[in-house]
């Protein structure tokens, strides 16, 4: 991951964040998976340009979730639901192909990894567990689609 930055890019980039820091963790759990195969081949092409996007549509994101969370939109409303559906689309797009049954084992992650739920509850506890409840309402819905 991020090998085409230089420290300074990652630094620009990421700050004290290490994206590499649960490499071998990932390659561990995932390493003989399709989807790892992808975001390794994806993400060894990346620039920093595309990584600075990646960013920007995360933090995006992340922000729409948390103002329908505080406003009170419901993890099922189909506006939560889009949101989750942008979050599986921009994973798809940057990192690997991610199915709707896959999205729903991330939203998992999200709440029984404390490191995934600690940084979207670093400024609004229960924003995992909402995110979580969205890409389950999203997967559903995607299921039952014709």
């Amino acid at each position: 991951m991020t090998t085409n930055l230089t420290p300074e890019d990652k630094w620009e980039l990421f700050g004290d964040f290490d994206p590499g820091a649960h490499a071998e963790e990932a390659r561990e759990r995932w390493g003989d998976t399709e989807a790892y195969r992808q975001s390794a081949h994806r993400t060894a092409n990346h620039t920093k340009q595309d990584w600075a996007a990646i960013k920007a549509e995360a933090a995006a994101n992340v922000a729409a979730f948390t103002a329908a969370f505080d406003s009170g939109v419901p993890a099922g409303d189909p506006r939560a639901m889009d949101l989750a559906e942008a979050h599986r689309r921009h994973i798809g797009r940057w990192f690997y192909d991610c199915p709707a049954e896959m999205h729903r084992g991330l939203g998992e992650l999200y709440v029984t990894d404390p490191r995934f739920t600690a940084g979207y509850d670093a400024e609004h506890p229960g924003l995992a567990r909402y995110v979580r409840d969205a890409i389950h309402a999203n997967a559903d819905r995607q299921q039952n689609k014709p």
